[in-house]
């Protein structure tokens, strides 16, 4: 993992950014506001609309996520913020926390199809835990897939994954501390941890 450099989004590497996103497969139409706006707003914004949106957010200076670079081009994408920051998740009735503790979250991963399966999102991921340490956060909270097993004992593909996987969070230091409304499990790093 050592040929991979990661830097958090900024104003600076929007370009970065939107050229990764633009590459069919990627996140060009979500722009990463899903969870960052109420359903009926992110509803209301086109690809453009959520593209402008996230670009403002970018701008403002708030933390976000974390790129992760093969030399000079973007190869993932880690969403990592405050939990207060996730409009639609403060508000979700099943995608619960355990308690009131300050948090950050992971929402989302997005890496090239060319590296996908070769293990690098616990690397992202890491990343992204150094970032939100780095930025005053004390716990590190996500909500991954539990994918089940499919053909030849390989897990499911899951349209869910995008969240990431719990042997993913488990890999990079994560534990189990509790269950969501829908039963998904509740991983959290604390600093102490890390």
């Amino acid at each position: 993992m050592s040929d991979y450099i990661y830097h958090p989004l900024t104003p600076e590497r929007w370009d970065d950014l939107a050229a990764f996103f633009s590459q069919p497969g990627h996140q060009s139409h979500c722009w990463c506001m899903s969870w960052r706006l109420r359903g009926g707003d992110y509803n209301k914004l086109d690809d453009e609309g959520r593209k402008a949106a996230f670009r403002t957010i970018v701008n403002c200076g708030r933390p976000t996520g974390i790129l992760m670079y093969s030399g000079n081009h973007v190869i993932g994408w880690c969403s990592v913020a405050p939990r207060e920051t996730y409009e639609r998740l403060v508000r979700s009735k099943v995608l619960t926390t355990i308690d009131e503790q300050p948090s950050w979250t992971v929402m989302c991963f997005v890496l090239d199809k060319t590296v996908r399966g070769q293990g690098l999102a616990v690397g992202l991921l890491q990343a992204a835990v150094d970032y939100a340490f780095s930025e005053g956060a004390k716990i590190v909270e996500g909500y991954p897939i539990e994918p089940g097993e499919g053909k030849n004992g390989k897990p499911k593909r899951d349209p869910g994954a995008y969240i990431g996987t719990k042997s993913m969070f488990l890999k990079a230091g994560f534990e189990e501390v509790g269950r969501t409304a829908n039963d998904r499990p509740i991983l959290r790093l604390t600093v102490s941890h890390s």
